[in-house]
């Protein structure tokens, strides 16, 4: 699983521990939109503002037959504090090994107080119900993103 996926392209097989005690993989996304969501680190503002317009929105991602789910690099416990305390409806997957970030391709060299650290560039990604790559967003901006990936979601029925 080296290759990055594409647009238009099935997105491969994967299994990785999620919130809930659960592992969340490729086939239990199959018969629905998928929104992907990868941030940064749990509880940093951005991502706190990013993870609650998904949270707000879920009523209506639901409408459209879309599930989402959010991954980042924190451990399952820094999620479930996370999901917790943000009453996220939706699971958060632990990609510690960096699985699922290096075939989305997310991460990247940050700047961050003046030091070069690899980090998760903050990214979405739509796969539709037979598990292909629709559209993805890069180097994401919180404001008005949310509505962005609605809006494409409810252009796959």
């Amino acid at each position: 699983m080296s290759a990055t996926v594409k647009i238009d392209q099935a997105v491969p097989q994967f299994s990785l521990p999620a919130t809930n005690d659960r592992t969340i993989s490729s086939s239990d996304l199959a018969g629905h939109n998928t929104v992907i969501y990868f941030y940064p680190k749990d509880s940093t503002p951005g991502c706190t503002l990013e993870s609650q317009g998904f949270r707000d929105a879920m009523a209506d991602f639901e409408a459209c037959n879309a599930v989402i789910i959010g991954v980042s690099r924190d451990s399952l416990r820094s999620h479930e504090n996370f999901r917790a305390k943000q009453c996220l409806p939706f699971d958060l997957i632990c990609d510690g090994d960096e699985v699922l970030c290096k075939l989305f391709d997310v991460i990247r060299m940050k700047n961050m107080y003046g030091k070069q650290v690899r980090g998760i560039e903050r990214s979405t990604f739509l796969i539709d119900r037979d598990g292909v790559l629709r559209r993805e967003w890069r180097k994401v901006k919180v404001n008005g993103h949310v509505v962005e990936v609605l809006e494409a979601a409810r252009t796959l029925g």
